[in-house]
């Protein structure tokens, strides 16, 4: 098997993690891209939305577009110019406005009711000190009583049996040959992990992709709310709105801004 590094050549190393060989394919059919997973997601950030949003990390317009074909004010901030450039051509695209920066530290005109930042990236930023600042940032950019949701997975830490680091989540055998596996690599020390990626096409022609974050759990989340002068109002286990329990295996979490903020 011959592998293909992280990078391709042509990639910026500008666009970080999310280069041109990147976002050529984030768009694929499925998953986080099927149409109900996209409406389910959009129809509750347009509910909570009182006036213009702010996207963190918007990436190619996945959710950003189709809230702004709704008639939502968008703006977004996006690191890869690779990822952005993709924006414009969905439908509802032309409507939002794009900074290109880090959504640590990168400030937009205007003040939102509504910041957020959903797929699991704030895992991305993959420093604690990192993650308060997307908070604190957020914060910035909110009106007095606007909201900051997150949409993040939890890690599966409940499966590493003592002495096991790694966690498999994907074996998807290639109809022609070949196929895809995916597992992650967590230090429970750090709290950072990464996401390993091993794609085979038919011809035995390999990628391989390793991506690094940091997870944090609900309650940090919380605490780095507080230190941005925020306070959770909302948690739930998805985007249907349904209860958080020790079971879910994810969560959408809102926190409201102080008058202060």
């Amino acid at each position: 098997m011959t592998v293909i590094g992280e990078a391709d050549a042509g990639d910026d190393p500008a666009d970080g993690w999310f280069p041109e060989s990147v976002a050529a394919r984030y768009d694929t059919p499925g998953g986080a891209n099927a149409p109900e997973a996209v409406t389910a997601a959009v129809d509750v950030l347009e509910d909570l939305a009182d006036g213009p949003v702010l996207e963190f990390a918007v990436g190619t317009g996945r959710v950003a577009a189709p809230l702004a074909a709704r008639g939502v004010p968008v703006s977004g901030i996006e690191l890869s110019r690779a990822m952005a450039a993709r924006i414009a051509d969905k439908p509802g695209g032309d409507a939002v406005d794009v900074t290109i920066g880090d959504m640590t530290t990168t400030r937009v005109a205007g003040r939102f009711s509504l910041v957020y930042l959903v797929f699991n990236t704030i895992d991305n930023v993959t420093t604690q000190d990192g993650q308060v600042d997307v908070f604190r940032n957020a914060a910035a950019h909110l009106r007095p009583g606007g909201l900051f949701l997150v949409e993040v997975g939890l890690p599966d830490l409940r499966r590493l049996p003592p002495g096991q680091d790694t966690v498999p989540f994907t074996v998807a055998p290639g109809v022609d040959g070949g196929g895809y596996v995916g597992f992650d690599q967590y230090d429970v020390v750090t709290q950072e992990f990464t996401s390993n990626h091993v794609t085979v096409s038919p011809d035995g022609t390999g990628r391989f992709r390793r991506i690094p974050f940091r997870y944090a759990w609900p309650a940090e989340l919380d605490l780095m709310a507080r230190i941005a002068g925020m306070s959770l109002k909302h948690r739930w286990a998805d985007w249907d709105r349904s209860e958080f329990t020790a079971e879910s295996t994810k969560h959408v979490s809102v926190w409201e801004a102080g008058s202060s903020t």
